[in-house]
């Protein structure tokens, strides 16, 4: 899909482009990614690597365009192994043309355009853009952050009540989406700080570059905290499951124990041998009696060790 928007006037639509209008491309299809490299000559390694899932955050020039590739968040159907994650958003621009282009529909660039046009502001050009694009994604990756913040607390409270599988599998998958955001959260600093001297930037670029790298610097560290927080309550989960299933194979080992006498009297007993007792009535109590009794000390012994 392809809308136009005109970034001076508080970003109202357009019917067509125009000179310095924003060409924003959502989820194009191949036929569109065609058109878009024969209508504008967008270079075809350009439009490649945005496509690509795993490209990292990055700045390039070939043939008069720039592209900056933006690691933004993502979150998925809650049915995802992943609830969250990150994808490219391409920004290219050429003399008089802007174009993003996003091969998923996510809520950073709805924001994005929702939260302009409430403020009635347009962008004063290209870099400004940019830049503004860089401080909306960091604000998401915030929201995002206290979402799995409160999915940890809430793993973590179905555990204290019983440890599950499905709780400690949503943690592992918390875990994942926490790996994904802060190796993107770093790779949109590091771009942060070569933009700064790739791209035209005049004094109010710099007010606004200092913000973003505010909000970047905290979705960072609270990244790192939400991830320690995890990986100490998943080592503390795992060392309570051992302790445990030390317990319980520690009960089942002391109950073999305390059977076993009664098998060893029941075996003695019961072979083809003289043994004293064949002829005797009480034979069979007296077995009994001795199994109980071995049984009982056996239990007392391992009770006073504590074993039981």
């Amino acid at each position: 899909m392809k809308t136009y928007w005109n970034i001076s006037k508080n970003l109202q639509p357009l019917t067509e482009w125009q000179p310095n209008c924003w060409i924003q491309v959502t989820a194009p299809s191949a036929t569109e990614v065609r058109s878009l490299e024969e209508d504008y000559g967008l270079p075809g390694d350009f439009v490649t690597d945005i496509a690509d899932v795993d490209e990292r955050a990055r700045c390039d020039s070939e043939d008069g365009w720039t592209l900056v590739i933006l690691r933004i968040p993502f979150a998925k159907e809650m049915a995802s192994r992943t609830p969250f994650t990150t994808i490219p958003l391409g920004i290219l621009f050429k003399d008089d043309v802007i174009m993003t282009i996003c091969h998923n529909e996510c809520d950073v660039v709805k924001d994005f355009i929702s939260f302009h046009q409430k403020r009635g502001e347009g962008f004063i050009d290209v870099v400004d853009m940019t830049f503004r694009l860089f401080l909306t994604s960091s604000v998401w990756y915030l929201k995002h952050l206290k979402q799995i913040g409160s999915r940890i607390n809430q793993a973590k409270r179905a555990l204290d009540d019983d440890i599950n599988n499905e709780s400690l599998v949503a943690l592992s998958r918390l875990q994942d989406s926490l790996t994904y955001f802060m190796t993107s959260i770093r790779g949109n600093e590091n771009l942060l700080q070569k933009l700064r001297f790739k791209l035209p930037v005049d004094e109010l670029d710099i007010d606004l570059i200092e913000d973003v790298g505010i909000e970047v610097t905290q979705a960072r560290e609270i990244a790192g905290i939400y991830s320690d927080i995890l990986e100490s309550t998943m080592d503390t989960y795992s060392n309570v499951i051992n302790n445990n299933m030390n317990k319980t194979m520690r009960t089942l080992t002391a109950f073999s124990i305390v059977m076993m006498f009664p098998t060893i009297v029941g075996t003695i007993y019961g072979m083809n041998l003289i043994n004293g007792l064949e002829t005797n009535p009480y034979g069979m109590p007296i077995a009994l009696g001795i199994s109980v009794v071995a049984s009982a000390a056996a239990w007392l012994v391992l009770k006073y060790k504590k074993l039981i």
